[in-house]
């Protein structure tokens, strides 16, 4: 993907030579608004003249005159109009819904929303604001979408738009039976819809047919199917319809932005930018287009590693620290994915690490889901990298092998697989990796528990596109991990792959449950939410307890109350085991039995901490200390080697590893971790140098190891242990095997 020899790559080139096509600063609240007294200062001749002209016009013809430059993109213009008219007709709701079907149209939705809002508040039932509102929250996949859109029908039960979108609410949340039935009442209401009938056509080119009865052939119709494909994370048919809606219509600059977005996702750069440059150049500056570009201005950054099986790319800044450990980690998912789904990938994955999570949040461009930590493109897999998130808030490796099983499950089954049970399962492999990885019960799951929120297993995919609350999508990965866990325990590993084939032969899950598991949704949804509340009882049910013993530990805690810390820590903590996160009861009984000088028993609340998936590097660390302090070095470098997969980015950690492999004989994890406490740059890199030189000289490298201390004692020309290993190495002193440590 690193082309960055290109002249033109990216946003800058475009804003350095910008057309003077282009608009900026569209608000309604912007100084668009012009007093006559200034208007030869503010704003140009052609628009005090349209201004003036307006003065003598009726309502209806200034209307008129706003929607006719709006249709021209003369939106600026258009704006300066709208503004007059409802400066004229404060009370009128229609002139804010048309104002703000533009602002939508011109990628400002916020603005749209609040002229709905305004509308609404002048009329409730106005159908036009309900049906704005219901756009809006479409545009971001809120869960409120459908709710406005029903509305909208009450008022006006003859709203084709509103129908239309239903059905597209309901395809997105993969409700096949429900977008047929929608699109048809939209038909119904106006026989020549092309939404409806592209919702139609897409169903069936979702299930592979060649050819549909209902195909639209209009430019909005395969715009409609190019973002399906999308949504189903199907790339090239998305690129493939997206083509056909700009050639039949060269304008829609909406359709060519997604396409170039769906090219990067396929490593298309250079066509990809072709095509934001003709949005852009057209003034067409959505956030995808301008975020794209954006992100390709940062190639430059980046450095791209090759193995026969993957493909890395890193920001060269932290790339020597971090490729070890992310390419072993991805030769061992490969391996490991390959025996258990028995599926053989054609070709490498390819993983692309960010640091600034903006870059990142680029790539997951018009997905649905909030607070994204990676993304899975066919073979290519986008994450944040672990410098980009606070310390501990993330494990990465725990995001990788979840994002990896993405790459097994979309390419066994022809990405037919229903979003549900894809997360499901890669929420499964995370903990399947290692016991210590993965999300635990939390606060938000424990409340939807509690008040029966947990969705029915053949409507799950819309807590993943259509969440009613943000913490709804969290909800949904857990309940999708907890149902694969279920029917992985109580049928086995091979009918989780048997549904997995089921799916892509494009059967929906009802179809897949009835067959695999023999039994109704409804039935196994029953059975499965009485597993799982029987699982969780205890938590459930003393979750206000234990919030109560928190507040009284921590007030024990600061007031350095330590017995009381002990006495109502260990009565609470088993109420909830999984809680990890701040001020856990595991790090307050570690304090308070360190400040009575019981370090066993510290330990022991450390590395339960640790068990239960506790991350915080700090407490991590501590506890390695603790363990080498106590005779234990296997264990403390246990403890360090599971924070390099959590957040490898502290030099310190490094070192202390390195030196505790050293005395394991470890070698070749000894060399690793001084290699990575090179790149970590550390204040001490003569010291740094002088590590890796020993490390190499014990696994019978002697000239690395020379190369390592020539560049310590550039660094430090008075460093006595590296003069003394060099002269060893150089034969004028006997061999100490080792060397002197520092």
């Amino acid at each position: 993907m690193a082309r960055t020899e290109a002249p033109w790559r990216g946003l800058s080139s475009l804003l350095s030579g910008a057309s003077s096509r282009l608009f900026f600063g569209l608000s309604r609240h912007a100084s668009a608004r012009v007093p006559t007294r200034h208007a030869r200062v503010r704003a140009p001749r052609h628009l005090i003249l349209a201004l003036s002209l307006a003065a003598s016009l009726l309502p209806a013809q200034i209307l008129q005159q706003a929607e006719a430059l709006w249709k021209t993109r003369r939106y600026q213009d258009a704006n300066a109009m709208f503004r007059e008219l409802v400066a004229r007709e404060p009370r009128n709701p229609v002139i804010r819904v048309r104002w703000g079907r533009m602002f939508l149209e011109h990628w400002q939705a916020d603005e749209a929303d609040r002229l709905f809002t305004e509308a609404l508040e002048l009329n409730p039932a106005d159908a036009g604001a309900l049906l704005g509102k219901a756009l809006v929250a479409a545009e971001i996949y809120a869960g409120s979408a459908a709710e406005f859109a029903e509305r909208a029908l009450r008022s006006d039960p003859k709203l084709v738009e509103a129908q239309e979108l239903l059905a597209r609410l309901a395809l997105e949340d993969d409700n096949k039976a429900k977008a047929e039935a929608e699109a048809k009442r939209a038909l119904a209401l106006d026989s020549n819809s092309v939404q409806a009938k592209a919702i139609l056509a897409t169903l069936d080119w979702l299930e592979d047919k060649k050819e549909s009865p209902w195909d639209p052939h209009a430019a909005k119709g395969y715009d409609t199917a190019g973002h399906f494909f999308m949504l189903n994370r199907r790339y090239e048919g998305s690129v493939a319809f997206y083509r056909k809606a700009i050639a039949l219509d060269p304008q829609l600059d909406s359709a060519r932005s997604q396409l170039g977005v769906n090219l990067m996702r396929l490593g298309r750069d250079e066509e990809a930018f072709e095509q934001f440059k003709t949005c852009w150049n057209n003034g067409f500056q959505d956030s995808a287009t301008k975020n794209s570009l954006t992100l390709m201005d940062s190639e430059k950054n980046f450095v791209t590693f090759r193995t026969d099986r993957t493909i890395l790319k890193l920001n060269k800044k932290e790339a020597d620290l971090l490729r070890p450990y992310f390419e072993a980690e991805m030769r061992r998912a490969v391996a490991v994915y390959e025996k258990k789904y028995r599926w053989k990938l054609t070709q490498p994955v390819r993983v692309e690490v960010y640091p600034d999570h903006e870059d990142f949040a680029v790539r997951t461009l018009g997905m649905p889901g909030l607070g994204a930590l990676g993304v899975t493109f066919g073979n290519v897999i986008a994450m944040d990298s672990p410098s980009g998130r606070a310390p501990g808030s993330f494990h990465w490796a725990s995001v990788m092998w979840h994002e990896m099983s993405h790459v097994f499950t979309l390419s066994m089954t022809n990405s037919h697989v229903p979003r549900w049970f894809t997360e499901g399962i890669a929420v499964q492999e995370e903990t399947a990796a290692s016991p210590e990885w993965g999300d635990r019960l939390g606060p938000d799951e424990i409340a939807a528990i509690k008040n029966h929120r947990l969705l029915p297993v053949a409507e799950l995919d819309r807590g993943f596109v259509h969440p009613v609350t943000p913490q709804q999508v969290v909800v949904s990965y857990f309940e999708a991990g907890r149902i694969c866990d279920y029917i992985t325990q109580k049928w086995g590993w091979d009918t989780v792959l048997a549904m997995l084939r089921d799916f892509g032969a494009s059967d929906d899950t009802a179809t897949v449950i009835r067959k695999e598991l023999k039994m109704e949704p409804a039935d196994f949804d029953r059975q499965f939410i009485a597993a799982l509340e029987a699982d969780t009882k205890r938590t459930v049910e003393n979750f206000d307890r234990w919030k109560e013993a928190i507040k009284r530990i921590d007030a024990a805690s600061a007031s350095r109350n330590y017995d009381d810390v002990i006495r109502l820590g260990s009565d609470a903590r088993d109420l909830y085991p999984d809680y990890v996160e701040h001020h856990s009861i595991y790090e307050s009984l570690a304090k308070a039995y360190l400040a009575k000088g019981d370090k066993a028993a510290a330990v022991d609340q450390l590395e339960g901490y640790v068990h239960a998936g506790g991350r915080d590097p700090d407490t991590l660390m501590l506890l390695a200390k603790e363990l080498t302090a106590a005779g234990n070095p296997k264990e403390a470098a246990t403890i360090l080697d599971r924070l390099n997969y959590i957040y490898p980015m502290l030099a310190e950690q490094h070192r202390l590893l390195g030196e505790l492999w050293l005395d394991q004989d470890s070698v070749a994890g000894a060399i690793r971790e001084f290699q990575a406490l090179l790149a970590a740059k550390p204040i001490d890199m003569a010291g740094a140098h002088y590590d890796l030189a020993r490390a190499f000289n014990l696994n019978h490298q002697p000239e690395d190891a020379r190369n390592e201390l020539i560049d310590a004692m550039e660094i430090a020309p008075g460093f006595r242990p590296a003069q003394k290993m060099l002269l060893q190495l150089s034969g004028s002193e006997p061999d100490e095997p080792g060397a002197t440590k520092k």
